[in-house]
C-alpha cells in the first residue's frame, strides 16, 4: 500500500471551506464527511481533512494558530503550468488570495494562495526534461 497523506486543517466555516475546495475541482468523499469534517480528495494518496475548530481541537491540546500566522506551507505538484494557473485562478475567484508573486526558474514554475481560513498552498510544475538536461550552455 502506498503512503497516504492526510492534511488536517481547522476551518471556521465548514460549508464555505468545502465549497472552496470543490471550486478547485476536488471531490468530497462522503464516507468521511459529516457536520464536523469534510474529506477533500486531492489524489489517490493525498487527502485534505477540513475540520471545524471543535473537531480539530479533539486531536491536540495546543491552541489553533491565528489566521494571520503561518506554520506550514502545503505544496502540491501540478501536471503543467496551465494546471498551476487553473488551480490558483480558481482559488482567487472562490475567495482565496494569491499569496505572493509567481516564481519561474525555467525548470520550475509556481504560484501560491491562501484559502479563506489563511492556509497557504503552493502549486508547482517541474519541467523534468529541463531538469535532466541541466542548465543551458553558455
Amino acid at each position: 500500500m502506498p503512503t497516504m497523506v492526510f492534511i488536517n486543517l481547522p476551518v471556521t466555516d465548514l460549508a464555505r471551506a468545502t465549497g472552496f475546495y470543490e471550486a478547485l475541482g476536488y471531490p468530497i468523499n462522503p464516507d468521511f464527511t459529516d457536520e464536523t469534517a469534510a474529506c477533500v480528495v486531492v489524489s489517490d494518496t493525498v487527502y485534505v481533512m477540513l475540520l471545524t475548530h471543535a473537531k480539530f481541537q479533539e486531536f491536540t491540546d495546543k491552541t489553533i494558530a491565528d489566521p494571520g500566522t503561518i506554520e506550514v506551507i502545503n505544496s502540491l505538484s501540478a501536471a503543467s503550468k496551465d494546471e498551476v494557473h487553473r488551480i490558483v485562478d480558481a482559488a482567487v475567484m472562490s475567495g482565496g488570495n494569491e499569496d505572493r508573486a509567481e516564481t519561474d526558474l525555467g525548470f520550475m514554475y509556481q504560484r501560491s494562495f491562501t484559502d479563506p481560513d489563511g492556509h497557504r498552498w503552493e502549486y508547482v510544475w517541474m519541467d523534468e526534461q529541463a531538469m535532466t538536461d541541466g542548465p543551458p550552455a553558455e
